[in-house]
């Protein structure tokens, strides 16, 4: 990789002499009066104003004296040559108060005011202390405006708004939602969601960037877990990172250490989230105090074998036998609401053990699995959700104990098959460029992603970059809420995408709009990608992907023409059989248009869980050793067979679905499990129940119990990342720290230490004593990790690779010389398209789509147990197009019966017209609905990921039995 660094343009500054209370300065052209003044150290108040928002002017209370008729706004004035500014005379003073007056008249008192009792920090109030306003005698308030409670975290009491407008820039400047505006005339004028509905039951997605916003009472947080709002000079704050998605926002948490909860979080100022956060990550961090969580060692009893599913739900669907201790046949008939794993009827199958029973269980078992059936006997599945340190001690684990390379994680379910890709194509399954780069791009595509669900941080730039002049497309089989931000929306047909982008680049080429000296001096292999995509004009491509023939022009001549462009994708590009081939085409069509290596162009496959990147980057994938060298290659081998002193196994491992197989065939006999849930988040349920039930031994490291740990024959208590320190990775690149809130609950153990408790029963020779010597030991494998140390993360953490972390944040844009291929060029692979390899029939004529929505993440063991995010989505829905629930006698909010080949399951109907014809689509997060009971294994032959976006499918309402099919059998 190599590291670029603009040069920044030289453009001439002009500057305006002017003096602010007889202080000559001399200060940039357009830089306002407010902004000269607090450079110089003279202070004025405010209360509208916001450097994070573009000023308005609206509040006054900046009034200055510029020597003109009347007062000037010093937020909005431009300084003048010449201007002489008095921010502070008697005459000024005097109106700043008067307006401090009129404000607070209509405020609750002070005792009662929602800002002063919880934060202590309204800001009228501040003001109306700096002028000693106590009371006010010959003003009286308005008839009240009102208060509205309905969003569960988020109070709103309209009679603390000062109609300061820094709700709405939040919303609209800063998140681009688009949700509060102004209702009402004269008083009664108040901030209104939507068309003045209640909070809750508007289009807001409580982000609470409003609530970081607001300057009074108007809009404040509500407890969670009954740990009140108080002052941040009450509470510890501790910088940490958030545990959801790969944007991996910095964010504070302001701790009640009397109490042993959070108070409240805030997002930090890093670069790469900016003080931004979205539902999850402001609200969503309760689930670690669940009183569900494992704090105990637990062993199953004798009288639960022969092993198999535990609770009813988990039971539903299955082809076995269910008889056993314990288990009633058909007792999976019965539907539980609430979406957790029933402790009731799980823990009676285990009894709590002592750690040292529990772990020399494990050493026993795994290690005669291996001594009998020697390094294909074992397999590891390691979590996105832990720490670089994790991730790199557990595939240590597997390759020096066990001499296995079967170890996987969750990439093998989203971007496998984009890493494949960029691998083959330039040399680094890493992004080339970072989500704020759109700033610089003429033209963003961004397909495949529901960003705004499942990036919403990142997706608030992308909204960003539109707003201040970047063109978006946005490519996607639903019309998605970045659909509503883009200028181009393709709404093609599932599984076109290769066809879509062959068109695109037919066209590219023949308005001969591709960069040809990129072409020649940094690519191989053009001449056969424009054979290839010279058999797919647009007229076919039209036809094959349903988008209009004119549309694909235009994104052609939009792409091609633009100076910058940059491609963001999803698992709506990779999760398909032909997922590579999806992103060798978006790979292409960069590349032949010199779209990489420079500001604003690049691409970025949107990583999904939180250190999806971090985990891959650390060596937990079957093929890869840290850093994505070769596990087959013998000089890497050797590398890290001096590194860690034992001989290593030459042959690739096992994929996640490659080891459910294995398992069947009687290979894989013994599992070792960290934090995965692979019998809600893998596909085809049925046989991933059949699977968990035949393996020997299986032991889950886990803080909850999961659906996968009913199968298991030891659960350890692992820690939340609240419990430990540790790194994580973002999808930009940037390694972070992430830091200790709490001490693990009970005799919950963290994870790094757990698995060095069993490798050194296992006989090897570890002694780490911290998070820290791991990453030390770590850096030295990893070149892209070079120079990096806990010491110079800082709070803000390094994008990679960075050559002087001292005095740099990172590498920004890769690639900007050279490709990290062996011959140093980006790899043109031409795709042909494939059809899907389960396609609609008269029996199934629905194509299913599986996601994520905002509220949750994975398969809800952690949402579903946070308040704010269960309730404001607590079920599962199918969403379906408003003409096929119609013809279906489908009812919105009743009860539907979605089939496939594979079984059943019965969720609650949403008409909606974001999903196309023909399509419907469901999230994965719920277990009484899980939608991977329906889905399709088979895999990507070279990602090896499932077709987790298209299945066929049948849909009738819930009491129409006529074409219900369980477990593939007629009923």
């Amino acid at each position: 990789m190599t590291i670029t660094r603009p040069a920044a343009p030289e453009v001439e500054q002009r500057t305006v002499s002017l003096t602010i209370d007889g202080q000559p300065l001399t200060v940039a052209e357009g830089t306002t009066i407010w902004t000269a003044a607090k450079d110089a150290g003279i202070d004025i108040p405010v209360l509208c104003h916001d450097e994070r928002y573009d000023p308005v002017g609206v509040c006054r209370m900046c009034v200055v004296d510029t020597g003109g008729r009347a007062y000037a706004a010093a937020c909005i004035r431009p300084c003048e040559p010449g201007m002489e500014v008095a921010t502070s005379t008697p005459e000024v003073q005097r109106s700043r108060e008067v307006l401090a007056e009129l404000l607070l008249v209509d405020q609750p008192p002070r005792e009662e005011d929602p800002k002063q009792t919880t934060t202590a920090d309204n800001e009228l109030l501040a003001v109306a202390d700096d002028f000693f306003i106590t009371e006010i005698e010959d003003l009286f308030p308005g008839p009240s405006r009102g208060t509205d409670a309905s969003n569960p975290v988020i109070e709103v009491n309209h009679d603390s708004c000062i109609l300061c407008d820094r709700c709405v820039r939040a919303c609209d400047d800063v998140q681009g939602n688009d949700v509060i505006g102004r209702s009402g005339k004269g008083y009664s004028t108040r901030i209104a969601f939507d068309l003045n509905d209640p909070m809750g039951q508007s289009s807001c997605v409580t982000c609470g960037e409003c609530v970081s916003a607001c300057p009074t009472g108007a809009l404040t947080n509500k407890a969670i877990n009954n740990i009140p709002i108080q002052p941040r000079e009450t509470l510890e704050a501790v910088d940490t990172v958030c545990p959801y998605c790969g944007v991996g926002c910095a964010l504070t948490y302001y701790v009640d250490r009397e109490r042993g909860g959070i108070s409240f979080a805030e997002g930090r100022d890093q670069p790469g989230n900016q003080g931004r956060l979205c539902v999850k990550g402001r609200y969503g961090w309760d689930y670690a105090s669940s009183p569900q969580r494992l704090t105990k060692p637990l062993i199953r009893i004798d009288a639960s074998y022969p092993k198999g599913p535990l609770s009813a739900a988990t039971q539903e669907n299955s082809t076995q036998d269910l008889d056993g201790p314990g288990r009633k046949r058909g007792a999976g008939k019965g539907r539980k609401p609430g979406g957790l794993v029933p402790y009731e009827e799980v823990m009676p199958h285990f009894r709590e053990a002592t750690w040292e029973e529990a772990l020399d269980l494990v050493a026993r078992k795994l290690g005669g699995i291996y001594a009998e059936s020697g390094s294909d006997g074992i397999a590891g599945f390691g979590s996105a959700k832990c720490s670089n340190e994790e991730a790199y001690l557990f595939q240590k684990l597997i390759r020096t104990a066990f001499h296995s390379n079967n170890v996987d994680h969750c990439t093998r379910l989203c971007h496998a098959s984009s890493v494949a890709a960029l691998f083959e194509g330039v040399g680094s399954g890493a992004v080339s460029t970072t989500y704020g780069d759109i700033e610089n791009a003429d033209v963003a595509i961004i397909t495949g992603s529901n960003a705004t669900a499942n990036h919403p941080v990142a997706s608030s730039f992308f909204k960003q970059a539109r707003r201040n002049g970047t063109k978006i497309i946005y490519i996607d089989p639903r019309a998605g809420t970045v659909a509503d931000h883009a200028d181009l929306f393709l709404q093609l047909k599932p599984g076109t995408d290769v066809a879509l982008y062959n068109g695109i680049m037919h066209e590219v080429i023949r308005l001969g709009l591709i960069d040809r000296e990129f072409l020649s001096s940094r690519t191989s292999n053009y001449d056969e990608l424009a054979r290839t995509v010279a058999e797919y004009p647009p007229e076919l491509a039209a036809r094959i992907t349903g988008v209009d023939v004119e549309l694909i022009r235009e994104v052609a001549r939009v792409w091609g023409e633009a100076k910058a462009g940059v491609i963001y994708w999803g698992m709506g590009i990779s999760q398909h059989t032909t997922g590579t081939d999806n992103a060798r085409c978006l790979i292409a069509m960069c590349c032949i248009t010199g779209n990489v290596g420079r500001p604003g162009t690049g691409l970025h496959p949107l990583r999904g869980q939180n250190n999806v990147q971090g985990a891959s980057d650390a060596g937990l994938i079957p093929m890869f050793y840290p850093n994505y060298q070769r596990a087959n290659e013998a000089k890497t081998r050797v590398l890290f067979e001096n590194a860690w002193g034992t001989e290593l196994n030459p042959e690739n491992g096992l994929t996640v679905t490659e080891v459910i197989k294995s398992i069947l065939d009687g290979g894989v006999r013994g599992m070792y499990m960290l934090g995965e849930n692979p019998f809600l988040s893998d596909p085809n349920i049925n046989k991933v129940r059949k699977a968990l039930s035949q393996l020997d031994f299986l032991v889950v490291q886990d803080i909850f119990l999961t659906e996968t740990a009913e199968f298991a024959d030891v659960v350890l208590p692992a820690t939340s990342y609240l419990e430990k320190d540790g790194t994580y990775t973002n999808t930009d690149r940037r390694v972070q720290l992430g830091r200790k809130v709490f001490d693990p609950p009970g005799e919950a153990r963290a994870d790094w230490e757990i698995v060095q408790d069993i490798a050194q029963r296992l006989g090897l020779d570890w002694n780490y004593s911290s998070p820290r010597e791991v990453f030390e030991e770590m850096v030295p494998l990893m070149p892209d990790y070079a120079n990096l140390t806990y010491d110079n993360l800082g709070s803000a953490g390094k994008l990679y690779p960075v050559a002087d972390p001292e005095h740099s944040d990172g590498t920004v844009v890769l690639f900007d010389e050279r490709f990290n291929t062996a011959d140093e060029l980006a790899h043109l692979v031409p795709a042909e398209w494939l059809p899907a390899k389960e396609l609609p029939n008269e029996e199934y004529p629905f194509v299913l789509n599986t996601g994520r929505l905002l509220q949750h993440w994975h398969t809800g063991s952690m949402t579903r147990r946070s308040f704010a995010l269960d309730t404001i989505a607590p079920r599962a829905e199918v969403s379906i197009h408003p003409a096929d629930a119609a013809k279906l006698g489908l009812v919105d909010g009743e009860f539907a019966r979605v089939s496939s080949r594979r079984g059943e399951i019965v969720l609650n109907v949403k008409i909606s017209h974001r999903e196309a014809r023909g399509n419907v689509f469901i999230p994965f997060h719920f277990r009484e609905a899980a939608a991977n009971l329906l889905t399709i294994d088979e895999i990507d032959p070279t990602g090896k990921i499932p077709e987790f976006k298209f299945c066929a499918v049948a849909i009738a309402p819930a009491g129409d039995r006529g074409s219900v099919r369980v477990g593939g059998a007629p009923q």
